[in-house]
């Protein structure tokens, strides 16, 4: 199995297309989508190839096999035009042995950490990669797929047997995080 894990598309019909052409070419089985798919909120400029309607086009034909959080730029109307559910707060997801959480991050991150025991916080928001581990927990970020910010590349992460890897819109690593280190030590096991 294969996870590809992307956030704030902002409604990048162009970076949205690159991005699940990586997902093709790398053969990813599920995609999480960690929130702000259509719009690009009042904070940012309006992204490259801006066409949330081509965005929904692309995403629903993968409805089942996306699980998405809610974020600070998606509205209850997104929900009438997408066929997967956008969820509330903190998801629980358990894979290759790991206890995760799908958040936005605009409320469960570095300052708010969650509640529920996790190995990792997954989260976007902030438009930055990050990789830290604070008090037994992985704060990870995938940046964003259509505005990053503070000079990073377009990107996503994927997560298989060998762990994490942070990679660009082009496919190109620069970091990663094996299983082992993000599974020991566990916090309240």
């Amino acid at each position: 199995m294969s996870i590809m894990i992307a956030s704030d598309i902002h409604g990048s019909a162009a970076f949205c297309k690159q991005l699940l052409g990586r997902f093709a070419a790398e053969k990813h089985d599920r995609l999480l989508l960690l929130g702000d798919i259509l719009y690009h909120g009042p904070r940012n400029d309006l992204p490259t190839g801006y066409a949330p309607k081509e965005v929904i086009a692309m995403l629903n034909p993968l409805s089942g096999i996306i699980t998405c959080v809610r974020g600070n730029c998606d509205a209850e109307v997104d929900q009438m035009v997408l066929q997967f559910p956008i969820q509330e707060g903190c998801v629980p997801l358990e894979a290759f042995g790991l206890r995760l959480l799908l958040t936005h991050g605009h409320h469960v991150n570095l300052e708010n950490p969650p509640a529920q025991p996790c190995d990792a916080l997954l989260f976007g928001h902030t438009h930055v990669p990050y990789k830290e581990r604070r008090e037994g927990v992985w704060y990870l970020n995938p940046g964003s797929v259509s505005i990053p910010k503070e000079n990073s590349a377009h990107s996503y992460m994927t997560l298989d047997e060998r762990g994490f890897q942070w990679k660009s819109l082009d496919g190109t690593v620069y970091d990663a995080l094996s299983l082992e280190e993000a599974a020991s030590p566990r916090r309240n096991a």
